[in-house]
């Protein structure tokens, strides 16, 4: 697949390659998933404004420090767990954001769904072929970095450590609070899918989006950032 061309500088959210990247396919009949990152469809620009727009916006997300990258999976207990509901509403506090969650399945020809780049660059998605956040598994919320505009909903997300917390509310009137154990970059040649998209036996969160240089030969990013997270408690609102 293509990727987002970059604009007057400004990074723009890439396609992610085929297979190499897909998460474990959703149930049968679902059709095999390829993840095809944090972008979906083309961007429609608008002429010199948007551009101007862009150069004026840019910026550069912050990367995970080494010191960040910890665990993937908490250290001994299981830890909690609750039964399923679907998410809302995130909020991480450390980064300041706060997003409601799209619903996000996959597109026809089998890659996973992204927001609208264009209308939804500031809301994250969770996808719903995934545990819900809370379950015993492996929950999956994803998010662009930046738009042709400027930053996006998870621009600051290499900015988190260990220790951070990442509260889910849903609809089950429940909010999920987890812990991070681990932030990581990783480059799209070396990005262990099997150890992020694999089911859990403890209730994990994973939160993904474009990360690394950027390409603008292959107009790619070249990585990703993920956090790794795990459930430690819960509240009702």
């Amino acid at each position: 697949m293509g990727g987002w061309p970059r604009i007057a500088g400004l990074r723009v959210v890439m396609s992610w390659p085929d297979s190499e990247f897909a998460p474990q396919p959703p149930p049968r009949g679902r059709g095999r998933v390829r993840l095809a990152g944090l972008a979906g469809g083309s961007l429609v620009f608008g002429g010199v404004v948007a551009i101007l727009v862009a150069l004026l916006a840019q910026q550069h997300a912050p990367s995970p420090a080494e010191s960040a990258a910890g665990r993937v999976g908490p250290d001994g207990a299981k830890g909690p767990a609750l039964h399923q509901s679907p998410p809302v509403s995130v909020s991480i506090p450390a980064i300041g954001v706060t997003s409601k969650l799209l619903h996000l399945g996959l597109n026809k020809d089998g890659s996973i769904q992204v927001p609208n780049l264009m209308t939804s660059a500031n809301e994250a998605a969770w996808y719903k072929y995934s545990a819900t956040p809370g379950q015993i598994g492996t929950s999956v919320i994803e998010g662009h970095v930046d738009s042709y505009a400027g930053p996006a909903v998870f621009y600051r997300l290499g900015a988190l450590r260990p220790g951070n917390r990442i509260n889910v509310t849903r609809a089950d009137g429940i909010t999920a609070v987890f812990r991070v154990t681990g932030v990581r970059e990783y480059r799209k040649d070396k990005y262990p899918a099997d150890t992020i998209y694999a089911p859990a036996n403890f209730a994990a969160l994973r939160l993904i989006t474009c990360g690394g240089g950027y390409d603008a030969v292959t107009g790619h990013y070249l990585g990703a950032v993920v956090v790794y997270a795990s459930l430690v408690s819960s509240s009702h609102t």
